[in-house]
């Protein structure tokens, strides 16, 4: 376990992330999924109001009502931290970060999740058209309820990360205490100004899209055809680049005897500033290649390999 930036969240190094539930999982892969995740020393859950919004005939909120139920049903809430979303559903113009919008956000979500707090809610994408003192004004309100525990920023530039704790901090307002964003081995734009801006405020990020929609598990090779939903934004990383790094990977790999998408994870886990990366898993067998990553440690020799292969 590691403590998530300032909070008193102490987090399993690996977030399993919620989109596919009730998406291209259904509810009982869901659970199975969720139940092997939590056997195998996993406590922390990421899901959002939007998940999964773009599917045909969905609204939002599949994600978040499948995980409420599951909780019910293993009547486990005090084993899982939850992190959930607001701020980028259209469905009900909840797609901003005004007041209004987070306070019926935040009902909604903790509605479908059956639950009477949530431990970590994140602002899904910055407002540029809403004060900054306005949604953390809305923030404090359910911190203070006691329906909020944490709050985080995800999709955030440096600046703007920054000055929304500035304006946290002269106002006496709940200060974000992690940032989700973009990061993986062949994704690497979060390394410089936004993570210097994360540690210099001694935050924690969860990134998301760590095995690069895919293309990180190792199963997309030239020749070979994958039937998924993301092949198309997983191939685009079969390049010269993408291919030298799944070669350290399937090194690294073998020398564990583990998993290309363990290691992958691991890598992430080393970063400076990351605290959990978020992956999800349609099936069980599929959670089963990330699951190692709870406790895979890479020699420093190895994360060195893995930089300088996905360099250039």
């Amino acid at each position: 376990m590691t403590k998530l930036g300032s909070s008193d969240l102490d987090v399993a190094r690996l977030c399993l992330g919620g989109n596919v539930f009730g998406w291209t999982a259904d509810e009982d892969a869901s659970f199975a999924v969720l139940d092997a995740y939590l056997a195998a020393g996993g406590n922390f859950v990421d899901t959002a109001d939007v998940y999964s919004a773009w599917a045909d005939g969905h609204s939002g909120g599949e994600s978040e009502t499948i995980i409420g139920r599951w909780l019910r049903a293993r009547g486990n809430r005090d084993r899982v931290i939850v992190a959930t979303k607001v701020g980028m559903l259209e469905v009900g113009g909840l797609d901003n970060l005004r007041a209004d919008t987070i306070a019926a956000a935040a009902e909604n979500s903790l509605r479908r999740l059956g639950v009477d707090h949530i431990d970590l809610y994140y602002a899904h994408q910055d407002d540029l058209g809403t004060p900054q003192e306005e949604t953390l004004a809305a923030f404090d309100v359910l911190v203070r309820a006691g329906k909020v525990r944490h709050v985080a920023a995800s999709n955030f530039t440096a600046e703007r990360l920054t000055s929304a704790l500035a304006v946290a901090e002269r106002e006496g307002l709940p200060k974000y205490v992690a940032l989700q964003q973009h990061y993986n081995l062949v994704e690497r734009s979060y390394e410089g100004g936004l993570a210097e801006a994360v540690a210099a405020a001694g935050l924690s990020s969860a990134p998301y899209w760590s095995l690069a929609r895919g293309f990180l598990t190792g199963k997309y090779r030239p020749g070979v055809t994958v039937d998924s939903v993301r092949a198309k934004g997983a191939s685009k990383y079969l390049d010269e680049r993408g291919l030298r790094v799944l070669g350290v990977l399937d090194e690294v790999a073998a020398a564990h005897g583990t998993t290309v998408a363990a290691t992958a994870l691991a890598w992430l886990a080393a970063q400076p500033t990351v605290a959990a990366p978020i992956a999800s898993a349609r099936t069980t067998g599929q959670l089963a290649d990330l699951l190692p990553a709870l406790d895979l440690e890479l020699a420093a020799d190895e994360i060195a390999r893995l930089t300088a292969a996905s360099e250039g």
